[in-house]
């Protein structure tokens, strides 16, 4: 059983491959751009639809899966939205590669799938959950005794089950897919040497560099023509996604002194009716954010504002209100006790049907299990063996491996009426107990002296901005959004009115994050809606503790923008490729001799011992790859004419060039080069290739 909580426990670790889920929402501005009579998919690959109904179904699967693994009733917007990304993600790729097994013939059989699940060695993720407790190590039995039990399962825990074994199946073929993308590189001799050559030439040069931060800019001309030949030449450099630029006011909520006097108050009102209650754990249901906490605390476990006083107090001793962080808290003692810190116990667990992690083939009953938990205490009481006893009677999976033996244990952390038994019993007492898991016959094998524990009663009370502040924050919102319907009417209202503007630009469309907001979707998507132009005030979005009314002041469409837009971006490289033709022309002069260059150029030879060809850096400049390129086109003795490179423009003598040395063999060079390919396979290089190269229609933007 221990392996099916661990398959719950870690859902989440299959999210990314497995896929989940999530309603999308096809509201509002959806109904618009689709005129409400027919039907979007959320996307399509190579004109295959991606229906919103699958989507769905996976995101409910994966959500289901995060909050199990997570323990929570429920997920962050963030956690949803990266769900969503996952399973987007996922389903595009079901799409590809299910075209891609079957055209090349790649199957998993229903005996390679049994192998991978059941066989006798199976597949990681199988010997990772379905681990034996007293060995540490797969056990085949257990995932037998896990499929044969499915059907009882909960409707939840076989969906999970087909989900991993779906994971199973598709790492299978993908591994099979990988394995014959890289089987099929083949590395030539001659292909081999070349790559040899590349890491094991040297060159030892000597080189003379005119940089370009030295040359005033004062004293070049750049034309239109040169902004429009640098621009055509690295063209692909500047292509971008459809993108937008906003400016934003954020009018963030926060109690207004008049709540925090408020909740005082309250805290003060709650303090006088705590100091007398009879029902103390009740109360503090009642009238906290928090669970009323119950566990013994030793000295230096309690806030620093109380655990001083709580220590030296008597049972009763209520505190003042305090406030931490925005939270009123009071607390009030509500018991002393000298416990151990630690006890250590032998048990014997009789188990029934229906039992806390109770063996799913068990069939005897509570009453059953009482009455041999009884004769068994008694056998105890009589033999004073509990461990001989304990192999043969106890359903505790761990008794073989410690006949009963639990160790030394931390007061608190056994299940509550285990833990009480211990307390209650002298040391070598036997006792009889029942907690959740079944029967236990106990023996208390030790304990640690006793030392002062209390137990204090906590109150929290989060300080909440009231209806009024609210409405207050929204009006201010509200009529920044409403008086203000273009960018400079928006700018002037920040500006007179004080406000703190922020800007964020190149929005993608499927952007999660924008500077200070929580969960921005809706401030994207409506930047995004057809209908929004350039300098458009938003109405005011109420998202998170916060209200925000934005402006949208760029728009990007997808491809490649005009000169016009990044002539700034590439104004100091173009002024580099000018000084640079400057450069060479004043360096041709005196282009076979290096201390005249120097001296020209005010700079000094510099003197590089072993370069080679795939150095990503030269010495002193960084990555100047046309400069390395040319020097191993060349033989010692040779000087270049003038390079112009990313910093500086170069002349470089070949000092020598050590040409690297013949082998019998290039095996080890051709083995490295195959297992690099294959490191790329493995990490997708192949799936990432053919996803480029394919037409995808991404309408997730029209759903969340």
């Amino acid at each position: 059983m221990a392996a099916i909580g661990n398959i719950r426990k870690h859902g989440t670790l299959l999210i990314i491959v497995i896929g989940v889920a999530l309603l999308a929402f096809i509201l509002g501005d959806f109904a618009k751009s689709s005129g409400g009579s027919r039907e979007v998919n959320i996307g399509q690959v190579e004109g295959e639809d991606i229906t919103i109904m699958d989507f769905n179904r996976q995101v409910d699967l994966n959500i289901a899966a995060s909050k199990q693994q997570q323990q929570k009733e429920n997920l962050t917007s963030g956690e949803i939205y990266r769900i969503k990304d996952e399973t987007w993600r996922y389903l595009v790729r079901n799409v590809i590669m299910e075209k891609e097994y079957e055209e090349l013939g790649i199957v998993v059989t229903a005996d390679e799938l049994f192998e991978q699940i059941q066989g006798v060695n199976p597949h990681a993720q199988i010997k990772q959950y379905f681990v034996d407790p007293n060995t540490g190590l797969y056990d085949r039995k257990l995932i037998v005794q896990y499929l044969q039990n499915l059907n009882n399962l909960p409707p939840e825990s076989k969906q999970q089950w087909l989900q991993f074994e779906k994971f199973i199946k598709d790492d299978r073929l993908r591994t099979k897919y990988n394995s014959l993308i890289s089987k099929a590189y083949y590395v030539p001799a001659a292909l081999a040497k070349l790559s040899y050559n590349d890491d094991n030439t040297t060159a030892r040069i000597t080189y003379v560099a005119a940089r370009y931060q030295d040359i005033p800019d004062s004293t070049v001309t750049v034309s239109e023509s040169d902004y429009v030949n640098y621009y055509d030449e690295n063209k692909e450099l500047f292509k971008e996604k459809e993108t937008r630029d906003l400016s934003y006011v954020l009018f963030e909520v926060k109690p207004s002194m008049k709540d925090m006097e408020a909740a005082k108050k309250e805290m003060n009102d709650i303090y006088e009716e705590f100091k007398t209650t009879d029902n103390v754990a009740r109360f503090v249901k009642l009238n906290s954010d928090n669970r009323y906490d119950s566990s013994w605390k030793t000295e230096g476990q309690l806030p620093l504002q109380i655990d001083t006083l709580m220590f030296g107090a008597e049972v009763g001793t209520t505190t003042k209100p305090w406030l931490e962080n925005d939270e009123f808290h009071v607390a009030r003692l509500v018991d002393i006790a000298y416990r151990p810190d630690s006890m250590k116990a032998s048990h014997i667990l009789i188990a029934y049907k229906g039992a806390l992690r109770a063996n799913p083939e068990l069939v005897r009953t509570r009453e059953q299990a009482e009455k041999l938990a009884d004769s068994v205490f008694n056998l105890v009481n009589n033999s004073k063996n509990i461990e001989a006893l304990a192999i043969q009677f106890s359903d505790d999976p761990s008794v073989a491996q410690n006949s009963g033996d639990m160790g030394w244990f931390v007061d608190g952390s056994m299940v509550g009426p285990f833990n009480e038994a211990v307390l209650n019993a002298n040391t070598g007492d036997f006792t009889l107990t029942e907690t959740p898991f079944g029967f236990h016959i106990i023996e208390v094998t030790g304990k640690k002296e006793d030392i002062k524990k209390v137990k204090v009663a906590v109150i929290d009370h989060k300080v909440l901005a009231s209806n009024q502040t609210y409405q207050h924050i929204f009006a201010q919102a509200s009529k920044l959004a409403s008086e203000n319907k273009t960018e400079a009417e928006f700018s002037e209202a920040v500006s007179e009115g004080r406000l703190n503007k922020r800007s964020m630009p190149k929005i993608d469309k499927m952007s999660s994050y924008i500077a200070g907001l929580t969960n921005p979707r809706q401030i994207v998507r409506w930047a995004f809606n057809e209908e929004t132009n350039v300098g458009d005030v938003s109405e005011v979005f109420d998202l998170e503790d916060m209200f925000v009314v934005a402006v949208v002041t760029a728009k990007s469409e997808e491809g490649y923008p005009p000169l016009s837009e990044v002539k700034v971006r590439i104004e100091t490289l173009v002024l580099n490729d000018v000084k640079g033709e400057k450069l060479v022309e004043q360096m041709k002069a005196n282009n076979n001799d290096l201390d005249k260059l120097a001296a020209e150029f005010n700079t000094k030879k510099v003197n590089v011992n072993a370069l080679t060809f795939n150095s990503r850096n030269l010495q002193g400049f960084g990555q100047e790859k046309e400069v390395i390129g040319t020097i191993f086109a060349l033989n010692s003795g040779d000087i270049t004419a003038p390079i112009v490179g990313k910093g500086a423009t170069f002349v470089v003598r070949v000092d020598n060039m050590a040409k690297a040395q013949d082998k019998e063999s290039y095996a080890g060079t051709i083995q490295g080069l195959t297992a690099n390919f294959k490191q790329k396979v493995d990490q997708d290089a192949a799936y990432k290739a053919i996803e480029k190269s394919l037409d995808i229609t991404d309408n997730r933007i029209l759903f969340y």
